[in-house]
């Protein structure tokens, strides 16, 4: 069960890749689900993902048990319920920078007073067959929740972000965090201080450490320099234009 354990596994420490999906289309999760990701992250923040493209991609990957995660475009309760009642198995929140903020999205993904509305009939819940106590359980249990630390201020408070009850990982955004630096490229020592320090944070909370990279060489440098083990690589757009790219090129150099 991939998606039933993946909490568990992301919690490890073990390796993960995976990558944003920038195109809303059920089509392209049915054939990354065939791959060797570990999961998908259906990107609503900087992509067209309306509320019927996530119900029917989340739903593609709830049926090929292919873990589904959405960056949420806003922080909001009911952008995080949506996404976790359509069946992703969590939420990654985008400009996480107090602890405030993680609290509020912690509760709004997870059951109790004040948090995430309960509902038994959603694809989550696997419509109206599962008990509460099944499905409280379930919640405790599967539900991911990552912060994207992606501002300078949200570096200065990685550690009380880290240490929120609820907050299952951290995201450290290289692209956003290099331009709050003041930076045109990511090979700042801004960003190299950033990462190191999140990611003590993370371990120092027992919390997951993740982030974006361009391919497997950036990951493998990262995994050994600043202890990141989830990877968030590309997305379908660059892999579809490197494999095009490719081919042209092999076509181009017949003699």
């Amino acid at each position: 069960m991939r998606t039933a354990g993946f909490r568990e596994k992301m919690l490890s420490g073990a390796p993960l890749a995976g990558t944003f999906l920038k195109t809303p289309a059920f089509q392209l999760v049915e054939v990354l689900a065939q791959s060797d990701l570990d999961f998908l992250c259906l990107d609503a923040e900087h992509a067209p993902f309306d509320r019927a493209a996530l119900d029917i991609c989340i739903g593609m990957g709830r049926a090929l048990d292919f873990p589904i995660l959405v960056r949420v475009g806003e922080a909001t309760p009911a952008a995080i319920l949506q996404s976790l009642d359509h069946g992703a198995v969590g939420v990654v929140v985008p400009h996480v920078m107090t602890a405030e903020q993680a609290e509020t999205m912690a509760r709004a993904a997870r059951f109790g007073l004040h948090g995430r509305g309960y509902a038994g009939s959603t694809r989550w819940a696997d419509y109206a067959t599962r008990a509460m106590p099944d499905l409280l359980a379930k919640s405790r249990s599967e539900t991911v929740v990552i912060a994207q630390i992606e501002e300078p201020e949200g570096v200065e408070a990685c550690e009380a972000i880290a240490a929120v009850p609820g907050i299952d990982g951290l995201f450290l955004g290289p692209a956003d965090l290099s331009v709050g630096y003041g930076h045109d490229h990511q090979s700042s020592d801004d960003l190299a201080a950033a990462l190191t320090r999140v990611g003590e944070a993370a371990r120092g909370a027992g919390k997951a450490y993740m982030s974006f990279v361009p391919d497997a060489e950036k990951a493998q440098e990262w995994a050994r320099a600043y202890g990141v083990s989830m990877f968030f690589i590309g997305s379908e757009h660059g892999w579809m234009r490197a494999g095009a790219n490719a081919a042209a090129r092999g076509v181009r150099a017949i003699d």
